[in-house]
């Protein structure tokens, strides 16, 4: 009798672990939540062009701001703003392409006027509680403010201008850049060593699997590989690359929001450009990214 007590007792520790064991992780923002993120990105991008090598480094860092502005039943509504932006951009061969700080604004300088634009500007978004973006409303308008910028007068340069603009600041791929940042959980209940899987998409598609390295009292762990494509296409130049891409993230269990996030992912592929007509061109991207809550 003893001996059937004790195993029994063992088995239901054993399931109650099991049980308390077990992480619904999501989103749990309230109206008023305000979150301060500071973003810094290293790009490198290496192309072999006839034996020689040409190297162009993109620096990027800023900071956004995240506010909640409304609960729903399975998403919240948030407005994201950037405060403030600094890019340069470097070529091995020409030197500096780009040196804009964004809260600097230089009357004379057509790229300064445009990045001072989009400053303090809020984005509205809707999030799901596990980080997809279901809606993106003000990326055009933005597209709009930046162009209006530039100074230019004549419509055929206006139009050049906001199409390129669209791509990277439009309300699409606002969407999809911040899905990368936000889409980390999973629909389910999870243990710590489990595994989950999404996909976002864009000028960087990555089909990811996430897993649950350990949970603390008041942090989760997670860990992210992904197969990615980066199909790019301008006017004057086009990329086509694959590669794999290594996330690792702290999450604050209490809200959902991240912490902590390195993204580092290599690619490689051709390129085109069109002055030199169908040359294929052997190219790679190695890039690193990392976000942190600083309020």
């Amino acid at each position: 009798m003893k001996l059937k007590i004790l195993l029994l007792t063992l088995f239901l520790t054993s399931v109650f672990q099991g049980i308390l064991a077990q992480e619904k992780l999501q989103y749990n923002l309230k109206k008023g939540d305000v979150f301060l993120v500071k973003q810094v990105a290293r790009q490198a991008i290496v192309q072999e062009i006839e034996g020689a090598t040409h190297e162009i480094v993109n620096d990027i860092s800023g900071l956004m701001e995240f506010k909640v502005v409304a609960e729903n039943t399975d998403s919240y509504a948030i407005d994201i703003t950037f405060e403030d932006l600094v890019m340069t951009m470097t070529s091995s061969i020409q030197g500096v392409l780009m040196d804009i700080h964004a809260k600097e604004v230089d009357p004379d300088n057509m790229q300064s006027r445009i990045f001072h634009s989009l400053l303090n500007v809020p984005i509205h978004i809707v999030l799901a509680n596990n980080g997809d973006v279901l809606e993106v409303q003000g990326g055009d308008s933005l597209v709009v403010k930046m162009t209006e910028a530039s100074g230019l007068q004549d419509d055929f340069s206006l139009n050049m201008m906001k199409a390129s603009l669209k791509k990277e600041f439009g309300s699409e791929a606002l969407s999809n850049s911040y899905k990368q940042m936000t889409y980390i959980y999973p629909n389910k209940t999870i243990a710590v060593g489990d595994t989950w899987e999404n996909t976002y998409e864009g000028k960087l598609t990555a089909q990811n699997v996430w897993k649950l390295d350990s949970v603390t009292t008041e942090n989760a762990m997670i860990s992210g590989i992904a197969n990615i494509l980066m199909d790019i296409k301008e006017p004057a130049t086009s990329m086509l690359l694959d590669g794999k891409q290594d996330t690792h993230i702290t999450t604050n269990l209490n809200s959902g929001f991240i912490v902590k996030m390195r993204v580092e992912g290599v690619s490689k592929g051709f390129s085109t450009i069109t002055q030199l007509g169908d040359q294929k061109i052997p190219t790679s991207i190695s890039s690193t990214v990392t976000y942190e809550l600083i309020q």
